[in-house]
């Protein structure tokens, strides 16, 4: 197993400088990100904070309906300075729901039918917001922060034009491991909410039940190339495997074939 190490101090100042050098070769100096109050929008909340200035970074809370660690966002506004808004997409959900029940009945003749699927309904809540925070964005005339990490693109913990829909991926190199290590560096957050165990808000369980896999074994893998378990190994490379696309661009398919290529 090969040596691993990580400067979380020299990655956070790595990554405040990224951001800086992107706004300049870009030209924006506003951003935008969805404030969960979980470790990855907290840690890149900071990070922009202290890149742009905290005048300069729109904090949006985003519930679905009631959510019950809603002061926790708020928290995480008020200990940066950031700007703050709450939307609540519960009514969005609700009225969407009217188009989904259409689903739900038996196919007219001639039609397809399409069966219920609970994957995608809570994927519903990331692309929902995700619009919300892109009319945000362009309103404001600010960039749109991806605040989630390496490990969970790694196993596909992500919602295609949902979450993964941003202008720049800020936690993208990073894992769930070290993106608690970077934020525990930064004095200016709470403690807690660096280390608040993560979930996504919308499946009421916590993240690592739904992937039957924790995060310091992804992050071992990663790292290190084996989490130390051949069976979980496997999981978690199957996972990343079928998973893949949502971590590219879109394939072009081109219609004639490349010069030398048999046709």
């Amino acid at each position: 197993m090969r040596e691993y190490e990580f400067n979380a101090e020299a990655a956070r100042d790595g990554l405040v400088r990224a951001i800086r050098e992107l706004a300049e070769r870009q030209g924006f100096n506003k951003v935008v990100l969805g404030i969960s109050g979980g470790k990855d929008s907290t840690v890149c909340a900071a990070l922009c904070a202290r890149a742009l200035g905290p005048e300069n970074v729109y904090g949006v809370m985003l519930p679905d309906g009631e959510q019950k660690d809603i002061s926790d966002s708020v928290r995480v506004c008020n200990a940066l300075g950031i700007r703050r808004r709450t939307i609540n997409i519960g009514g969005i959900h609700a009225a969407l729901k009217a188009v989904t029940d259409q689903l739900a009945p038996a196919a007219p003749e001639g039609e397809f039918a399409v069966p219920y699927s609970r994957e995608s309904d809570i994927n519903v809540g990331p692309r929902l917001r995700m619009t919300t925070l892109r009319y945000i964005g362009q309103s404001l005339g600010a960039r749109l922060v991806g605040t989630g990490n390496l490990s969970e693109a790694t196993v596909g913990y992500c919602t295609k034009d949902g979450d993964t829909s941003c202008d720049f991926s800020l936690l993208g190199a990073v894992t769930s491991v070290e993106v608690v290590q970077i934020g525990l560096t930064m004095p200016e957050l709470p403690r807690d909410l660096v280390e608040k165990p993560p979930a996504d808000g919308l499946s009421g369980q916590c993240d690592e039940d739904r992937l039957g896999v924790t995060y310091r074994d992804i992050h071992r893998y990663i790292r290190l190339g084996t989490c130390g378990d051949p069976e979980t190994d496997a999981l978690i490379r199957k996972k990343e495997r079928a998973n893949l696309h949502k971590r590219s661009m879109p394939v072009v398919l081109q219609p004639f074939p490349k010069a030398g290529e048999a046709q």
